[in-house]
């Protein structure tokens, strides 16, 4: 991001006049996904305090504060205390995607299979995650995707959007504190066939560099 990030967090970078990570609170909130854990780790302090306690937005917003960032699976792992043991959805805060409906998370992950039969541990996806058709910067994609079912090698192939449903239990063999990638843990489970998901077709726009943030304004504002 260039000079961007250098005094300013990339959830506080804004499109449209509101910051990337507020836009991700209201459409939770809209779905009645109300408690929010927030981790953080460079110039995190910015983050409280433009969020605050997250009454105004209409949720209850706590905050896992890391000393040093522990990468999405650590910082899962570390903020334990704070999500709990049910299922929980997790969102990448430098991802601009106005229109998704988390009301769709509720129910991915289910316990039983379609005669209402509690399925064992071996069949029970771990994580959901929501695919996006490949952009220019990632064209070989992450997944392959078959009937629901994610897998590490075929086709076709998408790109993780950054929005996934994830059970705690994948996080068991992390200690709480440890640094960790998420891509090694999902591909894991992958392997595993304990990973579904779908493709997601709104609209979605990875910001990690300044000209893809200035793209999505342009584009935004041509859009009314």
């Amino acid at each position: 991001m260039g000079n961007l990030t250098d005094t300013l967090p990339k959830p506080l970078l804004q499109v449209r006049g509101r910051p990337l990570i507020v836009w991700h609170i209201l459409n939770l909130v809209r779905a009645g996904i109300t408690e929010i854990v927030i981790n953080h780790a460079y110039l995190g302090h910015m983050i409280e305090a433009a969020i605050g306690d997250g009454s105004r937005f209409g949720a209850k917003v706590t905050y896992s504060s890391e000393n040093a960032a522990l990468e999405t699976a650590g910082g899962i792992a570390y903020a334990r205390h704070l999500l709990g043991e049910a299922p929980f959805v997790a969102v990448a805060s430098d991802i601009y995607c106005p229109h998704f409906d988390f009301s769709q998370v509720k129910t991915v992950l289910q316990d039983d299979d379609v005669w209402g039969r509690p399925l064992s541990a071996e069949k029970k996806d771990m994580a959901w995650l929501y695919l996006v058709r490949n952009p220019a910067h990632n064209e070989n994609g992450d997944f392959a995707l078959n009937l629901f079912t994610l897998s590490n090698t075929g086709s076709p192939r998408f790109t993780f959007s950054g929005i996934g449903v994830y059970r705690m239990e994948m996080f068991n063999a992390l200690k709480s504190g440890e640094k960790a990638p998420l891509g090694a843990l999902l591909r894991t489970f992958a392997e595993r066939g304990l990973v579904g998901g779908e493709v997601y077709r709104g609209d979605w726009t990875d910001v990690g560099t300044s000209e893809r943030l200035n793209s999505v304004n342009i584009l935004s504002a041509r859009n009314g």
